[in-house]
């Protein structure tokens, strides 16, 4: 429910209130004694680490927005930090990580892997993207400060990259002590665009130049309903990356052979989606001009039913993606504010609409990980349909993390300055746009 009346917000305001509920995920869900920050709200949901990158992104916006003291957003900072330093790695079972990686689910106190999960190469980025974004942030000559600049350099340093490839010319997904590393790799575009810009960049255990050529060459490129894209399907392949690097004007050989950009092409997927939803193949309830947007998240359970005289499968979490499936009628509402820099018109036309349409669905201006129309009164479903319950902390911290780079570049222009993206990003052959001007430098103390 709302409690106040979206339509007497201005845009800004109404971006305010979606940003500021969405932060508040992080100061509800941290455990202050490690940082660690727990993937869902749901009762005894283990810490997830890509979260703890959201949230580590996200103070600094907390900060400038006055929703969050400076030195109790370092002191949560510092906590982290402090906990991945010490943390227990090695190829054995009751730990934390390996080789400088670390494993996608941890226990909320003790930190522990948990659920037989996999050391996972892309949530480890996006953890220490995070703490690459409070190194710069926090640029204080105090103590706390400078101990939070050398830890965030010093867990960037010492994770093995080149290991990460095993034999393969590109990055492995994960790794397991007992199976070694998973059977498959990074293929075709997604969100390891920030990985490949990491592990390339490392100063002193990068992986191979070849590796990020290696992927490329994997890519797949469409022409959907008359937009020329690169291929992805779930929006947030095209947002994840895109929150810590501005890719707009700078190009890859890829991108320069197809006289495009990586933000250009987040614009056109973007687009794409309210185009599938317009044309809706599948008649599920609600599709249209201003309900769109297919990604991964929740969803509302294995059964099968019919919709249109078609019988549907009906998913839990999973990955959905325009056109090409799956698609279930479940909606990811938070692709809005995700892909607000890109197609900054479609979104926040979205995003009231859902306000208006299905106030219901959402607590307080917290966008729900995924709602399904299609599914209202039917089964045990109410009138707005299956709503997800609880919130999950990557929704929120892309929302968070998105709103601010529209509004003000806060997360781009910190990232610009730290001399690892700039290079890893020209290693990977990125050339044109802020990358031919000099680094500004951090953001001043306030």
């Amino acid at each position: 429910m709302l409690r106040a009346d979206p339509a007497a917000l201005a845009d800004d305001e109404l971006l305010d209130r979606y940003q500021r509920a969405a932060f508040g995920y992080f100061l509800e869900n941290v455990n202050p004694d490690n940082g660690l920050v727990a993937d869902t709200s749901r009762p005894n949901s283990p810490c997830s680490i890509a979260v703890v990158g959201f949230a580590l992104s996200c103070y600094p916006i907390g900060v400038e927005r006055g929703w969050i003291a400076r030195d109790a957003a370092a002191r949560l900072t510092l906590a982290a930090l402090r906990f991945f330093q010490t943390s227990t790695q090695g190829s054995g079972h009751d730990v934390t990580g390996h080789k400088g990686f670390y494993y996608h689910f941890l226990d909320m106190r003790t930190g522990l892997r948990v659920w037989r999960c996999e050391l996972s190469m892309v949530d480890t980025a996006l953890l220490i993207a995070g703490m690459l974004v409070a190194g710069a942030y926090f640029s204080g000559n105090n103590d706390d400060e400078a101990e939070i600049r050398q830890l965030a350099e010093a867990l960037y340093r010492r994770v093995d990259w080149r290991w990460a490839q095993g034999s393969s010319p590109t990055l492995r997904q994960g790794w397991k002590a007992r199976s070694g590393f998973l059977h498959y790799g990074w293929e075709g575009y997604n969100e390891a665009t920030i990985l490949y810009v990491l592990s390339m960049a490392s100063p002193d255990l990068p992986s191979s130049d070849g590796s990020y050529e290696a992927w490329t060459a994997t890519y797949q490129w469409e022409n959907i309903y008359g937009h020329d894209v690169l291929y992805g399907g779930p929006l947030f392949m095209h947002q994840f990356s895109h929150a810590w690097i501005d890719f707009a004007g700078i190009r890859d050989a890829f991108m320069r052979e197809k006289n495009s950009d990586y933000f250009e092409n987040s614009r056109r997927s973007t687009h794409l989606h309210r185009d599938y939803a317009r044309h809706n193949p599948y008649g599920f309830d609600g599709y249209g001009e201003n309900l769109w947007g297919l990604s991964a998240g929740d969803g509302p359970g294995g059964f099968r039913a019919s919709v249109q005289r078609r019988r549907h499968r009906f998913s839990g979490y999973a990955a959905r993606g325009a056109p090409f499936g799956p698609d279930d009628g479940t909606i990811a509402p938070w692709s809005y504010p995700a892909s607000l820099p890109f197609a900054p018109d479609i979104c926040l036309a979205a995003l009231r609409h859902l306000v208006d349409r299905y106030p219901d669905v959402i607590d307080n201006f917290r966008l729900p990980s995924g709602f399904n129309p299609t599914l209202a009164n039917r089964r045990k479903f109410g009138r707005n349909g299956w709503v997800s319950e609880g919130h999950y902390g990557l929704d929120q911290g892309i929302a968070v993390m998105m709103i601010e780079n529209h509004r003000s570049g806060l997360i781009w222009e910190l990232m610009r300055s730290n001399p690892h993206i700039r290079r890893g990003l020209g290693k990977a052959g990125f050339t044109g746009g802020w990358l031919s001007r000099p680094a500004t430098g951090g953001r001043d103390v306030r």
